[in-house]
């Protein structure tokens, strides 16, 4: 039996008045637990409390610290926050789970097997000593060879989840869980199993469409990512390893997020669970609405670390409709290469700050071109919608329909220009966004080497004008300025001579910004004088 004092009840009482003030505790806890603590000490003189008794006040109070909502008594220079109450998880769960289904898909793989009278034997140099065995006896497992029988190469497996977006059985999915699938299985969460035909995938956005014939099936409620803030609760359900209807939370890490060649797609950033066999499986906002697919993890490891990214539900929604209207989704184009604006480049630019979409290469005849583009023109606006970093402007024209008409706002030569284009298709040729490992550029002297280009030389390069770096030191080449560069502009200002680029750099006070050709592809280098 514990037994419980005056001087036992003193540092309690210090302990109580420390978390409510330091907010641990609300004032409501913290006037419960002194109350509960006072009760105890009074009643101490005549009789014991048991450890149960104990144990089961304490859980009381935690329970009524934890759901009391009292804001926290700040100084006049802290903002008080406003209370958070925790989306029901249990209720989203049990009320949209019924909707979330598992993929499972069969194929065969193609394979590098190649037919030889009746056998199959690998593409094997005719001098390799193995290829006499392997045209005689064929590849153990498969089709004419020993335990081998039937066509085709290796059987593929595999697992993903969905969630059903109409009573008649359409399914939302990525392209990448039915990619080259010959057979795809939905698994209902009543156990059911029906065979679904793939409506269409966009492999550049990452979506599929699915369709079962059933009817009266549950589905999800629709929501957007427009009025999703950073931080708020998010809850996934999928298949993680085959594991069905796993539900998993976690927090909106960020939005707009790129990802490699994936430009087509903004996408979330949360740090739900996410495993293999999530991929296609719904996103949940607090109010139970799917805001997005999950799609991809960043790892080293094969499995979760803390980084999940799914696409928004606006994207796959449009998707969507375009594959059961016409069988296929559509992307705009402008057939332009660009690269984003960092310190530098806004300073050698005359931008107040980084922001907008570099155009370092134009196709000739491409609806950028015809609009009037040109390289080094800064895209700061598509469409009335800010860009803010280069990766905005592939996704809003992935969101755009080819034949479109598109406002954009543009910085050129030190002002604001208006220009208007008629968007492309990107089925056509992909969009670009130049990439370029070079690192920040340090301070010093420019430090180039140049001649201009001899005729066989701009042939060759395919080039007007330009100079071609011989050597490269100094702050250039810190920049990533290499020899066997073509320099082609400076701050935009095309270059032929070696005065030119004295005078252009003379006149210029922070950086400036190098039009390089390298090889096939144009990028702007920035360099930092000093």
């Amino acid at each position: 039996m514990a037994k419980f004092n005056s001087e036992t009840m003193i540092p309690a009482r210090r302990l109580v008045w420390a978390l409510a003030a330091a907010g641990v505790l609300g004032a409501a806890g913290g006037a419960g637990a002194m109350h509960t603590a006072s009760a105890i000490k009074t009643s101490n003189s005549s009789s014991a409390v048991s450890n149960e008794t104990a144990s089961a006040e304490s859980s009381q109070l935690l329970a009524s610290a934890s759901t009391t909502s009292t804001p926290v008594a700040s100084s006049s220079n802290t903002a008080a926050v406003a209370p958070t109450v925790l989306p029901d998880f249990a209720q989203i769960a049990a009320t949209r789970g019924a909707a979330v289904v598992n993929i499972s898909v069969s194929g065969t793989a193609k394979s590098t097997i190649v037919r030889r009278g009746n056998r199959q034997a690998p593409q094997l140099d005719p001098n390799d000593p193995f290829f006499e065995f392997f045209r005689r006896f064929g590849v153990p497992g498969m089709p004419g060879g020993p335990n081998g029988d039937g066509e085709g190469g290796p059987q593929l497996r595999g697992q993903g989840s969905g969630f059903i977006v109409s009573e008649d059985g359409v399914i939302l999915t990525n392209a990448h869980v039915v990619h080259e699938a010959q057979e795809v299985t939905v698994k209902l969460n009543d156990r059911r199993e029906f065979k679904a035909k793939v409506l269409g995938s966009d492999p550049k956005t990452d979506v599929a469409v699915l369709k079962i014939e059933a009817k009266g099936l549950p589905t999800v409620a629709l929501g957007n990512t427009r009025d999703l803030r950073v931080g708020e609760w998010v809850l996934a359900i999928g298949s993680p390893f085959g594991f069905e209807n796993s539900v998993s939370a976690g927090v909106v890490s960020a939005k707009g997020r790129s990802l490699g060649q994936e430009t087509f797609v903004p996408f979330l950033q949360t740090d739900v669970a996410i495993n293999p066999g999530n991929s296609g499986g719904p996103l949940f906002n607090a109010r139970g609405e799917v805001v997005g697919i999950n799609s991809q993890i960043y790892s080293q490891s094969g499995g979760y670390q803390g980084l999940s990214f799914a696409i928004p539900i606006e994207v796959a929604n449009r998707v969507r409709q375009q594959i059961e209207k016409g069988g296929k989704a559509q992307h705009a184009r402008l057939g332009i290469v660009i690269q984003d604006v960092d310190q530098a480049m806004a300073d050698s630019f005359k931008l107040d700050r980084p922001a907008g979409a570099l155009v370092a290469s134009i196709e000739d005849g491409s609806p950028g071109a015809k609009a009037g583009l040109r390289s080094g023109d800064v895209i700061l606006k598509f469409r009335d919608q800010p860009i803010v970093a280069s990766r905005d402007l592939p996704a809003l024209l992935g969101q755009s329909v080819p034949g479109e008409s598109a406002r954009l706002e543009v910085w050129r030569n030190g002002k604001l220009e208006v220009l208007n284009a008629k968007l492309g298709d990107a089925s056509e040729k992909a969009a670009q966004v130049a990439s370029s490992d070079e690192a920040a550029a340090p301070q010093g002297k420019l430090g180039l080497a140049l001649r201009p280009l001899q005729q066989d030389e701009r042939r060759e390069a395919g080039v007007r004008e330009g100079l071609i770096v011989e050597e490269a030191g100094g702050a250039a080449a810190k920049a990533g300025v290499r020899p066997g560069d073509v320099l082609l502009a400076i701050n935009g200002t095309p270059v032929s001579s070696v005065e030119q680029v004295r005078s252009v750099v003379a006149g210029a006070e922070k950086s400036v910004a190098l039009l390089v050709q390298r090889g096939n592809q144009k990028i702007f280098v920035p360099v930092r004088l000093g």
